[in-house]
């Protein structure tokens, strides 16, 4: 008895299907078994999935012989599974790698229950992708099993058949099936939820949602839309013959009406003619369903009155969001008129020479070279009052990014513009907005981000999708203001000047945020791995991905994770740290979070402080990174896995080759990559050669007093001996033997 019976309904999708059913037959998990029914489609659908069935005896074809819709299609595929749990896949739509064997742990946790719900992220036919908005859902909802009336926000999911994986004696047991017509996921899902004794979640997309152009029933303009009445009719019918889910009456019928009132809004649903009979049977069903005493709030109020008062509000609603828009230029001009004469008012007093002003990867907090600069500052020269610029109040509550003793200003505020306008000294690793004006007498000090391996500034003009969103002469306006440029090598040196002609000098000064890196022991590594929560006497492998820009978005899965860790045996932890513009997007949801969640690696993409994250870890395994430049000062391993080394640098091009001048061994493929690993030889004599060589070029002014000569040379105007590199001695970062067996 296979775990998952997919039962996958095929019509009119034969440019989806094969991607469709390559998803999930190539997945890692072979427990399965397919049940794809061809709903008598016209084209050719039925052909591909014979293909599929005479070349993997898991397919089952069922060819109908009449088209009978998507619901009774599913239906029609469920007396043939046999599988422990059934999964309703729609052909158009894709499993994400892994799904599968993430579904099937998942349930191992928590002992088969009834429902398993996941996540999953539209994919856009102009090729976004947006994860789901109440992902949070699943991951509040708890590691165990839970009823609806437990996390009754379970039902603020999207109510589809496709989310979810069911216990098919669960299904058997209740007599589950789907009706006919367009919403048919709606007296099926509400039913389900509603009966189940044990729900649980999984909190990673396992499913990419297809967004097509054309083609989605849903998104076509038909009567068929009228189908949502009759299908809350069967939830409210089913709702009724169990007596102890009356309590859910209120909510469904608030749920009704809100469903139906968005069908109503959508201009490509319903015919124009149609939409007054629309909107009074969807009235009429909402007097007859309303509970006794039952609130009737908000848009719903429009149900209790006529469809003409309903066009009038809506046409309301249009004409105030148009003024909105039209006024929303001026307000944005006056605002900025104010904030200027703000600005201008204080501009009429001299600078203050005790007074500097920091920021951080775009204002998120005390972060990076600008924070170490800022505490040497504080050390050295306490006269300069040194003020935080932060984007909002979150960042300015969380400690870990501004602690309580540092003193900020929230960014844009009148504050901020008078606070900027005075002040002498400005420290950051990205550019200022472009309305702040440099006044004569100020110092602008560009730390950067690190030393660049991909091409930056002007030599992304010859790259046009890596430059997609960047204005790159609006850049080079904001960094004439710069006055200096931190350098920590002679190749940042030449390439800031060349991917910046603007009027800065170059200082070699080294990367401040760097000093606590260059020598530091076994003792800082320990301390790090205490705070991170790394077990002390594992060897920490330290996975660092950098973004592509061949992908929209960014992410693209290099290495199975799952894998990688497994591979790496006990012993040891991996560490995952996802560059910080994939922070946010879905590339967590795939995998990495609920892998974390399980402890088979720990993700630590949110960890404010790399430098700790790379202070705990024995060992760096990166592609493309400029993080291995920083890694390269504590003179521990570096493997460089670069196997879309051609497709990176034709889309984003490269000041050199990475893998001719690599900081250690360079793996081509993951069984490349995999080997060195297991065989010891990412630490050997010629690693250890290879890193020499590269530090030698890359870490020259890594001194560790890199933040103290920008505070001394720059600030006070003092002199200092020229940065230099101290050599030093390979140390593990916690103190154990790396040279004992793996």
């Amino acid at each position: 008895m296979p775990r998952f019976s997919v039962i996958i309904p095929c019509f009119k999708v034969q440019g989806f299907l094969r991607e469709c059913l390559d998803s999930v037959l190539e997945q890692s998990y072979r427990d399965i078994e397919v049940i794809a029914v061809d709903d008598r489609s016209p084209d050719g659908c039925g052909a591909i999935l014979d293909e599929y069935a005479d070349r993997d005896p898991r397919v089952t074809v069922l060819h109908l012989p009449e088209n009978v819709g998507l619901g009774r299609a599913r239906n029609a595929g469920m007396p043939l599974a046999t599988g422990d749990f059934l999964f309703f896949l729609d052909s158009d739509d894709t499993l994400t790698p892994g799904a599968l064997r993430a579904m099937a742990d998942r349930l191992d946790e928590t002992d088969d229950p009834d429902v398993l719900v996941f996540d999953y992220a539209r994919t856009y036919w102009w090729g976004g992708t947006r994860r789901n908005v109440l992902a949070q859902v699943l991951s509040e909802a708890g590691e165990g099993t839970f009823t609806v009336a437990e996390h009754p926000e379970i039902l603020d999911l999207l109510m589809v058949v496709w989310n979810k994986v069911y216990r098919r004696e669960f299904v058997a047991k209740n007599g589950f099936e789907f009706p006919p017509g367009y919403y048919e996921d709606t007296p099926w899902t509400f039913p389900v939820l509603l009966s189940a004794g044990r729900i649980a979640t999984l909190d990673r997309i396992c499913l990419n949602y297809r967004q097509r152009r054309q083609g989605n029933i849903l998104s076509t303009t038909s009567r068929k839309h009228f189908d949502i009445h009759d299908q809350y009719e069967r939830v409210f019918s089913f709702v009724d013959s169990r007596p102890g889910l009356a309590v859910w009456r209120p909510y469904l019928h608030r749920k009704m009406g809100e469903h139906c009132l968005d069908i109503l809004a959508k201009p490509d649903r319903l015919p124009a003619a149609d939409k007054a009979e629309f909107f009074r049977r969807t009235a009429e069903l909402f007097r007859r369903h309303r509970p006794a005493g039952a609130p009737v709030d908000g848009e719903l109020r429009l149900l209790t009155g006529g469809y003409p008062a309903y066009l009038l509000t809506q046409q309301a609603g249009r004409l105030r969001r148009e003024l909105g828009r039209r006024a929303l230029p001026a307000r944005k001009a006056a605002a900025g008129r104010v904030k200027q004469g703000w600005s201008a008012l204080h501009a009429r007093r001299p600078l203050d020479p005790g007074l500097a002003v920091y920021s951080a990867f775009s204002h998120r907090g005390v972060l990076g070279d600008p924070a170490a600069v800022y505490r040497k500052a504080r050390e050295l020269a306490p006269h300069i009052r040194g003020v935080w610029v932060v984007r909002g109040k979150e960042e300015a509550g969380d400690a870990a990014l501004l602690p309580e003793d540092v003193e900020y200003v929230l960014l844009d505020s009148p504050r901020y513009h008078a606070l900027t306008a005075r002040a002498t000294y400005f420290v950051n690793n990205v550019n200022w907005p472009g309305t702040l004006a440099k006044r004569p007498g100020s110092v602008h000090i560009h730390t950067h981000q690190g030393t660049p391996l991909k091409y930056m500034g002007v030599d992304l003009l010859d790259k046009p999708g890596a430059r997609h969103g960047f204005d790159v002469p609006q850049m080079l306006r904001r960094a004439d203001r710069w006055d200096h440029s931190l350098v920590a090598n002679r190749h940042s040196e030449l390439v800031w000047q060349r991917a910046y002609p603007c009027h800065f000098a170059s200082a070699r000064t080294g990367s401040p945020r760097n000093d606590v890196l260059v020598g530091a022991g076994p003792e800082a590594g320990a301390a790090a791995r205490a705070r991170l929560g790394l077990p002390p006497d594992h060897t920490v492998v330290l996975y660092a991905p950098t973004r592509r820009d061949y992908r929209r978005g960014g992410h693209v899965d290099r290495v199975d994770l799952a894998r990688f860790a497994a591979d790496l045996g006990t012993g040891h932890t991996l560490v995952v740290r996802l560059h910080p513009s994939l922070a946010t997007g879905p590339a967590r949801g795939l995998g990495l979070a609920d892998l974390h969640r399980r402890g088979v690696l720990v993700d630590a993409t949110d960890e404010p402080h790399v430098e700790d994250v790379m202070l705990a870890s024995d060992v760096l395994v990166t592609d493309y990174s400029a993080l291995m430049f920083d890694y390269a000062n504590l003179d521990r391993p570096i493997v460089v896995h670069a196997d879309d080394w051609a497709a990176y640098t034709a889309s984003r091009g490269a000041y050199f080759d990475i893998t001719a001048e690599a900081p250690g061994h360079v793996s081509r493929s993951y069984r490349e990559l995999a080997w060195l690993l297991a065989s010891g030889s990412w630490r050997d004599a010629e690693s250890t050669r290879l890193r020499a060589g590269f530090r030698a070029r890359f870490c020259a002014y890594d001194d560790g007093r890199a933040a103290e000569r920008v505070v001394r040379t720059l600030m006070l105007g003092e002199s200092m001996p020229p940065a230099s590199a101290p050599a030093r001695v390979p140390g593990p970062a916690a103190g154990h033997d790396l040279f004992a067996s793996s």
